[in-house]
C-alpha cells in the first residue's frame, strides 16, 4: 500500500562526531525547503536528497543527489527508505555536518539510510490513493441532490452554470468515483452524464 504525508517532519542523530540532520516532506514543498535548508545550513558539507511522486500520467518519478558523498553511499539509500516506506509524492533532505571521521562506504550508506528512517518513524503516513479528474453535468432539477451529496462525502467541486445546468469537475480517487457511480446511476434517466472520465472510472464500467 502506498502512504504519503501532508506536513514536514525532522530527526537528528549524531554518527563519528558528524551530525545528521533529516527532513522529510510533502513533494510539493521540496523545492522551498531545499532552498531554505541552503541558506540555514550554508556551512553544513552536504545535503543529500531524494523524492519520489506521481506525475500527471500516474507514473512514479524518482530522482536522487549524493551532493558530493560518494557515489551510492546517500542518495540512493534514501531513495531506497522511502520505497520501502511505501511512500509517494515525498520528499527528504539529509543535512550533514562532517565531524572530521569517515564513515567509509558503509558506514555513510547506514547513516544515510537510519537518518531517513528515524524522520519517517515520526511521521503520521496517511494511505495514498490515485486520484484523477472527473468530469460531469447535471441539469438544474438535480443540483441540489448532488451538491448534498458531495457534502455529505465531504468532496469538493469546480462548478460553472450555463442555461441548462451544471458542469462539474472533481478530482477522485477510484473508492470515492465508485461512490459518486453508484448514487449517479438513478439519475441517469433525467439528465446526469460524465462527460470525462479517468482510465480506472473507464475500466470500472467495463
Amino acid at each position: 500500500m502506498l502512504q504519503t504525508i501532508d506536513e514536514i517532519y525532522t530527526d537528528k542523530q549524531e554518527i563519528k562526531k558528524s551530525t545528521f540532520l533529516s527532513y522529510l516532506c510533502p513533494f510539493s514543498e521540496f523545492e522551498t525547503l531545499h532552498k531554505k535548508l541552503k541558506d540555514e545550513h550554508s556551512k553544513a558539507v552536504h545535503i543529500v536528497w531524494a523524492y519520489r511522486y506521481y506525475n500527471k500520467y500516474h507514473q512514479i518519478i524518482e530522482n536522487q543527489s549524493d551532493d558530493g558523498e560518494p557515489k551510492g553511499t546517500s542518495g540512493a539509500p534514501s531513495l531506497n527508505s522511502l520505497r520501502g516506506a511505501g511512500l509517494i509524492n515525498s520528499a527528504v533532505l539529509v543535512v550533514r555536518y562532517f565531524g572530521g571521521i569517515k564513515l567509509g562506504t558503509g558506514g555513510l550508506v547506514r547513516a544515510y539510510s537510519s537518518s531517513v528512517n528515524l524522520a519517517i518513524d515520526k511521521a503520521k503516513l496517511l494511505d495514498y490513493e490515485i486520484k484523477d479528474s472527473v468530469c460531469f453535468f447535471a441539469p438544474f432539477a438535480l443540483i441540489s441532490r448532488f451538491e448534498h451529496f458531495f457534502e455529505k462525502e465531504n468532496l469538493s467541486v469546480l462548478k460553472e452554470f450555463n442555461e441548462f445546468g451544471m458542469v462539474g469537475s472533481i478530482e477522485l480517487s477510484p473508492t470515492e468515483f465508485k461512490s459518486l457511480y453508484e448514487f449517479s446511476h438513478a439519475f441517469l434517466n433525467d439528465g446526469f452524464s460524465f462527460t470525462a472520465l479517468p482510465l480506472f472510472a473507464k475500466d470500472m464500467l467495463k
